[in-house]
């Protein structure tokens, strides 16, 4: 597989696999919570990834990881760690804010080593390159989130069928206003079983993480939990896909 195809894939599935925000007592999931998945490219294993929720302090902390099989590294090695911090939200709020956010990725040739510090009351994110001593200052909304704490706010709200859902993202470079498509309801079967899912697709324009190599489809279960158990992204040739095999996810007493 070429270099800059794997680039894309694992760009890809961690924009799947970063696209959602957690609150102090959200319903949606547990804390703590890990997901494990395998990433696969036209039927072959290329990677693993892993998504990881905890509370840190007064922090909702979410860690997010992504590595290249064996076979692959010799020829292009991926090891990316994406972070995300959040505040606890107020009583009125369903779930906090984003306070930090760090990335650092390695794919192939190509390293990034980023953070952004958010300041939700002063409308205003503050971004800094650690590989060029770069620092810059954006203007943001009140609903504003980074690139990996965006996927969680999809898990806590009610899904409508047919319906359009827009949110602000910030990915160290701009902010976009992203809209998420609500399909339809699906039947998916995986190595963990046969889930009912919902069917959603960002229509994703951001060109860091979120690079927009393609069509991109997330399936969520159908229940409070809204666990991701699979996501596919079309690329130049073929399709990207992430399929939830482990992790802790369930209630205790589930």
């Amino acid at each position: 597989m070429p270099g800059q195809r794997y680039t894309n894939m694992v760009s890809a599935t961690i924009v799947a696999l970063t696209f959602f925000c957690l609150v102090n007592h959200a319903a949606a999931f547990p804390l703590p919570e890990r997901l494990e998945f395998e990433l696969t490219y036209t039927g072959i294993t290329a990677g693993h990834a892993v998504m990881e929720v905890k509370q840190t302090g007064t922090d909702i902390h979410i860690i997010s990881t992504a590595r290249s099989a064996d076979w692959l590294r010799f020829f292009f090695p991926v090891d990316d760690r994406i972070e995300s911090f959040l505040t606890s939200g107020l009583p009125q709020q369903q779930f906090g804010s984003p306070r930090l956010y760090q990335e650092r990725k390695h794919e192939g040739r190509t390293v990034t080593n980023r953070e952004a510090h958010f300041n939700l009351p002063g409308l205003e994110v503050t971004t800094i390159n650690h590989l060029n001593k770069e620092e810059k200052k954006q203007a943001i909304t009140k609903q504003t989130y980074d690139t990996l704490s965006c996927f969680y706010y999809f898990r806590t709200i009610p899904l409508q069928i047919g319906a359009s859902y827009f949110i602000d993202i910030y990915d160290c470079s701009r902010l976009w206003n992203t809209e998420v498509k609500v399909l339809r309801r699906e039947e998916l079967d995986t190595p963990l079983g046969r889930f009912k899912t919902i069917v959603i697709q960002p229509l994703l324009k951001s060109e860091g993480i979120f690079a927009r190599t393609g069509d991109m489809f997330i399936w969520l279960t159908d229940d409070d939990r809204r666990i991701p158990v699979q996501m596919k992204s079309k690329v130049v040739v073929g399709s990207i896909t992430a399929t939830l095999t482990g992790g802790s996810y369930w209630p205790s007493g589930k």
